[in-house]
C-alpha cells in the first residue's frame, strides 16, 4: 500500500546508510531533513531559528511607495480612512493588523468594513462605497480583495475617493484605476513573494509604512510590528498559501506570537478549544481554532470574526467567545442535517461520478462543508445546493482530492448557471431551481469523460513517507525536534514515517467509521497509540484481517494527544500494512 518517494529508504539498514548528521539529531528527524536538502548544520539552525533580520523589503512590491505616500498624507490631514477586507480568515486577521498597526502610527480618523459572506458576497462593492462617500471617507485602503473590481475603483475616483488595493490574487487583463495596487501577483512585480496571502501583503504594508515614519521623523512612538504576527500566522495557515521563505519564517514566529497573544478575543478562544500552555502547530489552527471562527461568517447570525480579533478586554472577548462556540454548535448541528438528509437523496448521479443534491432545508453558510464531506465520502466530486425563496440555488463544489477540476465541469454547465467561480478543488455557483436537471444532465456529460476511481487516494497504490524507524524512535526528545521543524503546510509538508516490525496489541472501531490501535514494537515492547480516520472502505483493513496480534507496518504522521490532562504520543495513520510474522 505505501511505497518510498525517489531517493527514500527502502528499509532501516538503508536509512542508516545515510551520511552522520552534522548535529545531534534523531535519526528520523535526520532522514527527513536531509532529503529536504538540509545537510549543513548552519542550514539546520537557520531551518530550526529564522530570523526576522533576513525579510526582504517591502518596497520590493510594486506600489508600496505610492501607498505610503498616500498614507503618510491621510496621517498629516487626519483624512477618513476606512480599510475594506475581505470577510474569510485572511482578509480578517488582515484587517486587524492593519487597523491595529495604523492606530499605532497614529492614525485615528480610521473605520472598518467587511461585506457579509451570504447577503453581500465577496468583492469590492458600489453601495458600500457610496456610503463612504456620504461619510467623508477619502482613502479606502483595501484587505484581500479589490484586484479585480475595476468598475468599483472607477465609481470610488468619480466619489472622490482614493483606493490603495492591497491584495493577492491572481489580476486580470485589465488593472482597476486605483491611486495604488499593493499586489506581488500583478504584472511587473519584481518581489517574487507571490505565495504571500492577504494578510501578508497588509502586513508588508506595515513595515514599509513603519519604516518611512520613522525616517521622516514622523512616528511618535515605535511598536514592535513582531506583535502583528499572531494575526499573519493564522491568516496564513487558513488561507494555504505555501509555506516558503517570508511565509515560513513569519509564521513561524506568528505561532510562538500567538501563543503568547495579548489579544483578549483570541486568547479567550485559544482557552475555550484547550490550545493554552502548548506549543501550537498549523494543524491546531487549522483544524480547531480557525473553523469556530468561520462558522460565524458562515451562519451570519450578527457576531463577526473580526469583532474576537479586535475585542479589547477579557469580559468582552469571553461573551463573544461564548456566541461563537454557542454559533458554531448551530453550525455543526445544521451541517450534520444537511449530509444527512445529501446522503438519503444521493441517488443516480453518484453512478455518472459526482453527487449532486439541493434543498430548500439546507443553510447555504454549510453548502461548501456539505460538499466536502460527501466528496471524501463517496470520493467523487460533489455539488451541493441551498434553495432560497426565490426559487434559486447557491451551492458549492468540492473535489474529494488534488485531481481533477469543479471550474472545468461547471463551466461545462454555464449556459444553466447565473454565476459561478473559485478555483480547481472548490467553487461556487448560482442557478435557478428550473434549470436544475438540465444542469445535472450536463455534469453527467461532461463525467461521462472521467473515471473518478481512478483519481481516489484509496485505491492508490503508495503512500509516501520520509523517513523510516521503530516504534521506540517515537519519543519525547524526537517530538521536541519534530515539531521544531514545523511549521507544516503547503510546499513544507507535514512528514510522514515508516514504523517497522509493529504488532497489533488492540484495536477499537470509532464512531463515523474510524479505528484506533494500540501498536507494540516487536524487539523492545515500546506501545503507541495509532488513529486512522475513516480508512478506505477497499482496504484490507475493513475485513477480517485485523486482529490482536497481527503484524504489520505503519505509516503517519506523530503527534501529542492531550486528553484529561494527561499528553501522549499517538500516529496519525495514513495506511496499515499486513505483513507475515517475522517479515
Amino acid at each position: 500500500m505505501f511505497e518510498e518517494e525517489r531517493e527514500k529508504p527502502s528499509s532501516n539498514e538503508e536509512a542508516e546508510h545515510l551520511p552522520e548528521p552534522p548535529l545531534p539529531l534523531p535519526k528520523l528527524i535526520w532522514q527527513v531533513l536531509y532529503r529536504r536538502g538540509f545537510h549543513s548544520a548552519d542550514a539546520i539552525k537557520e531551518l530550526y531559528s529564522p530570523k526576522l533580520n533576513t525579510l526582504s523589503d517591502p518596497n520590493q512590491l510594486k506600489g508600496m511607495k505610492r501607498s505610503t505616500e498616500r498614507l503618510i498624507q491621510a496621517l498629516v490631514q487626519n483624512e477618513r480612512v476606512c480599510l475594506y477586507a475581505d470577510f474569510d480568515l485572511d482578509g480578517t486577521p488582515g484587517l486587524a493588523l492593519l487597523k491595529q498597526g495604523l492606530e499605532w502610527m497614529g492614525f485615528s480618523n480610521l473605520e472598518h468594513y467587511q461585506p457579509k459572506r451570504l447577503s453581500e458576497g465577496y468583492g469590492l462593492h458600489a453601495h458600500a462605497l457610496k456610503d463612504f462617500a456620504e461619510r467623508g471617507v477619502s482613502l479606502v485602503v483595501t484587505v484581500d480583495v479589490g484586484i479585480t473590481a475595476i468598475e468599483e475603483v472607477e465609481l470610488a475616483n468619480e466619489l472622490g475617493i482614493d483606493v490603495i488595493i492591497t491584495d493577492h490574487h491572481q489580476p486580470k487583463e485589465a488593472l482597476p484605476n486605483a491611486h495604488a495596487i499593493v499586489n506581488p501577483n500583478q504584472p511587473d512585480c519584481q518581489s517574487e513573494m507571490g505565495y504571500l496571502c492577504g494578510a501578508g501583503v497588509a502586513y508588508y504594508l506595515v513595515l514599509a509604512l513603519r519604516r518611512e515614519l520613522k525616517n521622516r521623523k514622523l512616528l511618535e512612538e515605535d511598536f514592535n510590528p513582531k506583535h502583528l504576527l499572531d494575526c499573519f500566522a493564522i491568516a496564513t495557515i487558513t488561507d494555504m498559501v505555501p509555506l516558503v521563505n517570508e511565509n515560513r519564517v513569519l509564521v513561524k514566529h506568528g505561532l510562538l506570537q500567538l501563543e503568547n497573544t495579548t489579544r483578549p478575543g483570541l486568547r479567550s478562544l485559544l482557552d475555550a478549544v484547550d490550545l493554552s500552555g502548548r506549543r501550537i502547530s498549523s494543524q491546531d489552527i487549522g483544524f480547531r481554532f480557525a473553523p469556530k471562527l468561520n462558522a460565524l461568517s458562515r451562519m451570519e447570525r450578527g457576531l463577526l470574526p473580526i469583532d474576537l480579533f479586535l475585542a479589547n478586554t477579557r469580559e468582552l472577548a469571553e461573551s463573544y467567545v461564548s456566541e461563537v462556540l454557542q454559533n458554531n454548535e448551530e453550525r455543526v448541528a445544521l451541517q450534520k442535517k444537511a449530509e444527512q438528509e445529501s446522503i438519503e437523496k444521493t441517488g443516480a448521479s453518484i453512478d455518472h461520478g459526482f453527487v449532486w443534491v439541493y434543498s430548500e432545508n439546507f443553510h447555504k453558510g454549510v453548502v461548501g462543508l456539505v460538499a466536502t464531506k460527501m466528496a471524501q465520502k463517496y470520493g467523487v466530486p460533489a455539488f451541493i445546493g441551498s434553495v432560497n425563496t426565490n426559487g434559486d440555488i447557491v451551492g458549492s463544489a468540492r473535489l474529494p482530492n488534488s485531481k481533477g477540476s469543479v471550474l472545468e465541469a461547471l463551466e461545462h454547465g454555464k449556459e444553466f448557471l447565473s454565476g459561478f467561480g473559485g478555483h480547481a478543488p472548490a467553487a461556487g455557483f448560482h442557478l435557478s431551481l428550473a434549470t436544475a436537471e438540465s444542469f445535472a444532465e450536463k455534469l453527467r456529460d461532461f463525467f461521462k469523460t472521467v473515471d473518478w476511481s481512478k483519481m481516489d487516494p484509496g485505491d492508490s497504490e503508495s503512500v509516501p513517507y520520509e523517513g523510516v524507524g521503530f516504534v521506540e524512535d517515537l519519543h519525547g526528545s524526537f517530538m521536541s525536534w519534530y515539531e521544531g521543524l514545523g511549521p507544516f503546510g503547503i510546499g513544507f509538508e507535514t512528514p510522514k514515517f515508516k514504523v517497522d516490525q509493529v504488532v497489533v496489541k488492540g484495536f477499537k472501531w470509532l464512531s463515523g467509521g474510524h479505528l484506533k490501535l494500540t501498536l507494540e514494537s516487536r524487539m523492545q515492547k515500546a506501545r503507541v497509540d495509532g488513529l486512522w480516520f475513516s480508512p478506505p472502505k477497499n482496504h484490507p483493513i475493513q475485513g477480517n484481517h485485523l486482529e490482536v496480534g497481527a503484524h504489520v507496518h505503519v505509516v503517519g504522521e506523530p503527534q501529542w494527544n492531550y486528553f484529561a490532562g494527561r499528553k501522549t504520543l499517538q500516529l496519525l495513520l495514513d495506511d496499515v500494512v499486513f505483513v507475515e510474522h517475522g517479515v
